[in-house]
């Protein structure tokens, strides 16, 4: 027997186990379920126990393992209180951190909810809508990290006396212009990166909202047609009210996307000149500097920002459920 087949066994084993656990389980329920009548919440309850011990032990414990971490220093033994927090509000390089997600969370869903929602209104109706769609939902399979290496060869920067490889800087050479450092330059640069999640993310928004504005009657847009409305002012006064809650679905999801994005950023920039973001700056501090302290903290302040928008969307699906 090869070495690479006994390394295996171990894991081979703790599969094995893990399967006859799951199924030994999944009898003990069913066996609980049929051994008599069972009123309907010890049933509810006899089912969900699996999924809430995973809860629990999955995402309950370190959450509250990372909220008690945010309180300790960089080796997470000794209490600092707030300082972490403190920390988030001094330091230059957090407080950039927090201005660029903010700046993200506002632009990217904005744009890429406007750009869907124009492309879903000049295709939805017509009889080439799949294929027509096909081009904004091809960027949707691209990873965000295979996203980032897609626009940063488009950003890419040579001399001006080198042959050019980025697409920005050949088109700008062409015309006669400077080739750019376009990741370098802050603020801009910022914009530069949302680029790239705007066109992975306008797909989902164009689908989305195509099939929205399929279930609006014809006959509204055909009338405000027929009174002399302008394709803006049928988008604006009917398409859009008839579409609100797919609308603020749609937002809600972008913004909630759009506060852990971290892919982007670290495949583009590092974070470097000015570009990092929460989840970014998270990483940096709890895995480069070994800082978990103040990394935790920072992992807070995050859960706390996506808590309204997961907040508001679960009360947008009871009322339309």
């Amino acid at each position: 027997m090869s070495f690479d087949a006994v390394a295996q066994q171990p894991k081979l084993l703790y599969l094995l186990q893990g399967v006859a656990a799951f199924a030994a389980v999944v009898s003990l329920i069913v066996l609980a379920l049929h051994r008599g009548p069972v009123r309907r919440r010890a049933a509810a309850l006899i089912l969900l126990a699996p999924a809430l011990l995973l809860l629990t032990t999955g995402l309950l414990l370190p959450a509250l393992r990372t909220l008690a971490l945010s309180f300790t220093d960089s080796g997470g033994d000794t209490w600092v209180g707030l300082d972490n927090y403190v920390w988030m509000v001094t330091d230059h390089q957090a407080r950039v951190a927090l201005r660029n997600t903010l700046v993200w969370v506002v632009v990217v869903p904005l744009t890429s909810t406007a750009v869907g929602l124009v492309y879903a209104a000049a295709v939805a109706r017509s009889p080439f809508r799949t294929f027509a769609l096909s081009p904004v939902l091809t960027p949707m399979a691209i990873s965000f990290v295979g996203a980032g290496v897609v626009w940063k060869f488009v950003y890419a920067y040579r001399p001006a006396e080198a042959g050019q490889i980025g697409l920005l800087n050949q088109l700008v050479v062409a015309f006669g212009g400077e080739p750019r450092q376009w990741l370098v330059d802050s603020p801009w640069n910022v914009l530069f990166l949302m680029v790239a999640m705007v066109w992975t993310q306008a797909g989902f928004a164009a689908v989305l909202l195509a099939g929205a504005i399929r279930a609006v009657p014809a006959e509204l847009a055909e009338a405000a047609r027929l009174d002399g409305a302008s394709p803006g002012q049928i988008l604006r006064r009917i398409t859009v009210p008839s579409i609100r809650p797919t609308l603020l679905v749609v937002l809600l999801a972008q913004a909630i996307g759009t506060l852990k994005v971290f892919d982007i950023v670290r495949t583009m920039t590092g974070g470097q000149f000015d570009t990092g973001v929460l989840a970014h700056e998270m990483y940096d501090q709890t895995f480069r500097y070994g800082e978990t302290g103040r990394g935790a903290a920072l992992a807070v302040l995050l859960f706390l920002l996506v808590t309204p928008f997961v907040a508001h969307q679960v009360r947008a699906r009871r009322r339309t459920g």
